[in-house]
Formats: structure tokens, sequence, C-alpha cells
């Protein structure tokens, strides 16, 4: 399976009782604890929520390295239908899975998920995050903070490819008007951009169209539409060898993981002269809030490390500008090169 990639530890864990059956992946705990969310979703197979969780997991690492986080790379699927399997039990036993690493992996919410499952999880592990916080300090609903980032990080890639300082009447298809997306919707209309945004659930197009003032389009056709910049903000693998062709967007830059089906996709972009914000580095935005929040962190720490995700981005474009390379090539390798200089010997990725 080409997702696995030098992973530490791979778990199955399995409640008949509360019919839990899930998958955590720790691919590097070389600086510091695996953190990643807690995807929830219906896998055709298991085979198929193996290679999700495999890619997540290396994901993170790269992330977390990114970020400059204390964190090493993990994440965890519960295979099931987030809409109607979820229980307090079902979750409270994935907690006791969690628990039983003693800390190699801390999870939190993501895809399926929500802060209000990760207080069942709580309830019997505290190697979780994300949950409530006070005033002042870092935590809650990552959610937000991930649009936050994506945002920034969209106007950092629209200057550097389309030399514009603000998004006033920039056209954004968006995919995806969930917990990222709608929030990312919000900061879009309020910058002047024209939205188009699309989601199988209709209830989640109506009401980012409402508030937003957004174009509805059918979720087959999002990705072709000609707009200016285009945010893949549901779930990974959406830009591949049949829907490349087809993009018309100068820009990409969006919250979802694993945007690229295979990382020569990142070469087919460069050739059709379409900036790529590697999904890793813009969407940090919910994993710096988590990791904040686990080390007792503050809101204003936070906004100040969300804020340097695209400067960080900007370097990666002159980087891969200058060495004629992908962006996603540039960005893998400085994340690996910051995980070889900060790992222990014997650790290093």
């Amino acid at each position: 399976m080409r997702e696995f990639d030098a992973h530490e530890l791979v778990l199955f864990g399995h409640d008949a009782p509360t019919g839990l059956r899930a998958i955590i992946a720790i691919h590097s705990t070389a600086l510091g604890p695996a953190a990643g969310g807690c995807r929830m979703w219906a896998y055709a197979t298991t085979t198929e929520a193996l290679a999700d969780v495999l890619r997540l997991s290396r994901g993170m690492s790269y992330k977390n390295a990114m970020a400059g986080l204390p964190f090493g790379g993990g994440k965890a699927v519960i295979i099931g239908d987030s809409r109607t399997a979820k229980t307090p039990e079902l979750f409270a036993a994935f907690g006791r899975l969690v628990d039983s690493l003693r800390g190699r992996y801390v999870t939190a919410e993501d895809v399926g998920t929500t802060l209000a499952d990760m207080s069942h999880v709580a309830r019997v592990t505290k190697y979780v995050s994300g949950l409530g916080r006070s005033a002042g300090a870092a935590g809650g609903d990552p959610g937000p903070k991930t649009a936050l980032g994506v945002f920034l990080g969209m106007r950092a890639a629209v200057s550097f490819r389309l030399g514009r300082s603000d998004l006033d009447g920039i056209s954004v298809a968006v995919q995806g008007a969930g917990g990222v997306g709608y929030h990312l919707c919000g900061l879009l209309s309020g910058a002047g951009a024209k939205l188009r945004v699309a989601d199988v659930r209709t209830a989640a197009v109506e009401r980012v169209c409402d508030e937003f003032h957004a174009a509805a389009v059918p979720a087959g056709e999002i990705l072709a539409q000609d707009v200016e910049v285009l945010s893949p903000c549901a779930l990974g693998a959406v830009l591949d060898g049949e829907s490349i062709p087809l993009l018309k967007a100068r820009v990409i830059a969006g919250a979802a993981n694993n945007q690229l089906a295979q990382g020569q996709n990142g070469e087919a972009l460069r050739a059709a002269g379409i900036l790529y914000a590697p999904d890793y580095v813009i969407n940090a935005g919910g994993i710096i809030s988590v990791a904040r929040e686990y080390y007792g962190g503050t809101e204003a720490q936070v906004l100040d490390e969300i804020r340097a995700i695209a400067p960080r981005l900007t370097e990666i474009f002159e980087r891969a500008r200058r060495e004629n390379r992908t962006t996603n090539e540039v960005a893998d390798a400085m994340a690996r090169e910051r995980l070889q200089r900060n790992a222990p010997p014997g650790l290093a990725a």
C-alpha cells in the first residue's frame, strides 16, 4: 500500500457492545506526541479506511512540523455513518482506545465528529483536545481557526499569482460548506469575494447562499467553475488526472486534507499555470488551536501563529519558482528537513 510510509504504529480497535470499529495511525512521534483529529466516515471497506488514516497521519506529521508545533503526526478514523451511528458510549469506547496508547496519540474532532463527541471521549482519557475553553484561553472548535488560516493563505496565494493585495471582487469556488467551509465563506464574503459553493447537503448550501450571497453550484460541477480561486474544503484526492484538465482557476487554496490524489499531480497543476497552496500548510489553523489548548496556550498566541501561515506559504511559492519545482515537492522537502533536524537519533522521518 503506497500510503504506508514508515509509520510507527497502526492500531485497530473493535468494541462489540458499542459497535466501534476504529483505526489509529501514528506516523511519527519525533517532535512530540502524535496529534490529529478523529474522522468518522462510512468507508466501504476496511482497506479504504486504512488507506485514508495512513495518508492523513503522514500529512499530520508534515503539518505539525511546518507549523512548528510540539506534536508528531497521527490520525484516527471510526468506520460508520456519522449521521446515524453516533452514541456517547461509542465515543467513550474510542476514548478508551486512545487512552490505551498512554499519550502517544492525542485526538480531536475532524470530519464527521464534533466538540460534543470529543466531550464523551474526554470522559475516559485526558489525551484529547478541541474542547471548550475559558475566556482568553486557546481551544474550542478548531473549524473557525482552520478557516482563518485558509483565508489568510488564500490572500497570500492571490497576491503571489494574481498580483492582487486583497480579495475584493475575486471569484472563489468553495467545495464543501461544513464546519470549515461555512466559516471560510463568511470571511470571504466579508472581504468582498464573489462566491460559488457546492456541497452534497442541500441545507448547507442554502445556508451559505442565504447568509453570504453565494451562488449554488451542483456538486459535480464545482471543480470546473470559471473562477480565479478554487477552494476544496470537503474530502481529499479531488485533484487527479481527470479533474485537473478541467480546471479553470489559477489558484487552489482550500482546507481539505490530501487534495492531490498523487504527488505527481502537483506537476500537472504547475504545467497548467495553477498555483497550488499545499493543503497541510494552509489548513494548519485548527491543529495550531488544538496544540495550544492541549499545552495551555492563549487565544492571542493561536492567532499570532495562524498569521504566520501566509508568509510560510509565500516562502514555499518563492522557493518553488526559484528551484523550478512544484509547491507540494518544496513543502514536503521542508517538512522532512524539519522532522530530521529535530528528531532524536533513530526517529528521523
